[in-house]
């Protein structure tokens, strides 16, 4: 049987305490990895949750918290191998009616987030001298447009055409740099969506559920494992001829 062992490699995955991104860091952990999470909600003070295990407080809309990120991983673990730029958010409304703030922040995290914590992940990995693999959770509305949704799929869209960019450019330094497209996860985020988005269209958060499956050819949402699966693999010597890719993992929903 197959095997993927990340024994001594150290992961960094930003948003990492819920949703996609604590589905990533369990199972990066499972496969013996160093994880190091950065996230808005984790405690101010860096703290060594166990052995193999880091939580940092990350607004990856800030340069220097970006680059403090990395520090923090080499710091603890003395490198960086795996960088997953798995922070996300959304508002929503009617593309004549979002309003600038909304559109600014989503890009700061979305967009800004993954330019600012790429950048520095890069960098460390250059000095390293090893190669090493950038992940991009982007989604499937980085390839769609979906109604009520223009900053989201604008800040997405973004993050596809700048992981094209630094795979071209990075790779002929070994590292890998591809995109996650998600479909509909079932995270909190999405949830909340389905709650918003009812409001504004008129119908209730069962109706939009309803919808949701019913646009997906394997008939079901997604889990948060089903995209850390993938990312896993892109992480592995399984995908080492792999860059500048957006893959989907939507249950048929996209298929380009």
């Amino acid at each position: 049987m197959l095997t993927i062992d990340f024994t001594g490699r150290t992961l960094v995955v930003t948003g990492g305490l819920s949703g996609i991104g604590k589905g990533i860091a369990d199972l990066f952990l499972r496969a013996g990895a160093n994880v190091v999470v950065g996230d808005l909600a984790a405690p101010a003070e860096t703290r060594r949750v166990h052995e193999r295990l880091v939580h940092t407080r990350t607004d990856v809309a800030s340069e220097a918290d970006a680059k403090e990120l990395i520090r923090t991983a080499v710091d603890s673990f003395g490198q960086v191998d795996f960088l997953v730029n798995n922070s996300g958010i959304s508002t929503m409304d009617y593309a004549v009616d979002i309003k600038e703030a909304d559109w600014d922040k989503v890009m700061d995290v979305n967009a800004k987030g993954v330019y600012l914590v790429s950048q520095a992940g890069a960098r460390q990995m250059l000095r390293q001298g090893k190669g090493g693999r950038i992940i991009n959770i982007a989604s499937q509305a980085g390839k769609n447009g979906y109604r009520c949704m223009g900053n989201y799929c604008a800040s997405k869209h973004a993050v596809i055409g700048f992981t094209k960019v630094m795979a071209l450019e990075l790779a002929r330094d070994g590292i890998l740099v591809n995109a996650v497209c998600p479909g509909i996860v079932e995270t909190d985020m999405k949830r909340r969506e389905r709650e918003e988005g009812a409001l504004l269209r008129g119908m209730t958060a069962e109706d939009i559920l309803a919808e949701d499956r019913s646009q997906i050819p394997l008939g079901r949402t997604a889990e948060p494992e089903d995209v850390a699966n993938v990312v896993l693999f892109l992480a592995s010597p399984l995908a080492s001829y792999m860059t500048g890719q957006a893959v989907n993992v939507t249950g048929g929903m996209t298929m380009h």
